[in-house]
């Protein structure tokens, strides 16, 4: 490994948001030098062509993942990171943007101050691409300057109103995550998992120590479709159903079983069964129950009354004119 921060940029059809990523890590001021490994995933876009474009000016810095079919976000991820050489490594999604120039200054002085950390990262805030409002992140459920990574496995588990660490602000040994990669490939290399930085940061808390800065150095991009948050309950269905899958597999394998996990996956299963509900779909209902079963999940007043209300056609129409009715009028 050089002495090297090596940054992973994935983007898919971003070409309005790439160039103010690349920015705002190219204004990096570390001590350290920095190369930039953008996997543009078969955009049907000019994101390429931005990306290109980037590469030419800054050849020295930025390495541009060859052209390729779409491969999904996972996939693309940990092909990044295998092209990686730096020590340590940090990320910046494609519709993101780093706003602190010290940001990886102040990382890799944490990093090199103590080995025992397996990570670091910061605050940050939400950006609104519609209406350019900002809004300060204030859920940080460890703001200790170091805490032991395995004292944060329940919370990475079970997080919902915001991740334990947003991995958009961390910097995180290259060696250790390489080790984690190689003995278990698929537990990252997957699309069906949904997501690339629960397994990642989970993993990584079970090596060693995370620590956290107050600094707000990221804005993170809302108010548009992404990964997270799709147009429509079937696809909605299908990412939460995968992640909530990860989940448990992380959960089971650390025998992680707490009051905290069951309402976790109690409320997941929930979110399936309303998303099959809203699009009266009974094979998503199906998946749903199977879901329950396979988690464990002791059935809440909620899941019940959603179950009541999808056990037969009429009703179910009935109920999703009325619930329909009523959003209407909220609005």
């Amino acid at each position: 490994m050089e002495n090297l921060i090596s940054v992973i940029v994935t983007t898919y059809n971003q070409e309005q948001t790439i160039g103010r990523t690349l920015d705002g890590i190219l204004a990096q001021q570390c001590h350290w030098p920095i190369e930039i490994i953008v996997g543009e995933d078969g955009s049907s876009d000019g994101t390429r062509a931005v990306c290109e474009r980037y590469q030419q000016r800054y050849p020295q810095v930025i390495k541009l993942m060859p052209k390729a079919p779409n491969k999904g976000m996972v996939v693309n991820y940990y092909d990044c990171l295998l092209a990686t050489r730096g020590k340590y490594i940090a990320d910046c999604a494609g519709d993101d943007c780093w706003t602190d120039p010290q940001k990886l200054e102040k990382e890799l002085q944490v990093m090199e101050a103590d080995s025992s950390v397996a990570l670091v990262h910061t605050n940050w805030r939400s950006y609104n691409e519609e209406t350019h409002e900002t809004h300060d992140n204030t859920v940080v459920p460890f703001s200790a300057p170091k805490t032991e990574g395995k004292a944060m496995l329940e919370a990475i588990v079970t997080q919902t109103a915001a991740p334990v660490v947003h991995l958009c602000t961390a910097l995180y040994r290259a060696e250790t995550i390489r080790q984690c990669y190689q003995a278990e490939p698929l537990l990252y290399r997957n699309n069906d998992w949904g997501c690339e930085d629960l397994q990642l940061t989970f993993m990584l808390a079970t090596r060693g120590k995370i620590a956290y800065l107050p600094d707000i150095t990221l804005n993170y991009s809302i108010g548009h479709t992404s990964v997270s948050c799709q147009p429509d309950d079937r696809r909605q269905f299908r990412f939460v159903w995968r992640t909530a899958r990860l989940s448990f597999l992380l959960a089971e394998r650390y025998h992680i079983d707490t009051p905290a996990t069951r309402r976790f996956f109690a409320s997941k299963a929930f979110a399936l069964l309303m998303h099959a509900f809203r699009c009266q779909d009974k094979a998503l209902r199906a998946e749903a129950i199977q879901c329950m079963k396979a988690w464990r999940v002791a059935p809440t007043a909620a899941i019940r009354l959603v179950l009541l209300c999808t056990a037969t056609t009429p009703v179910w129409s009935l109920t999703r004119c009325i619930r329909q009715a009523v959003v209407a009028l909220k609005k």
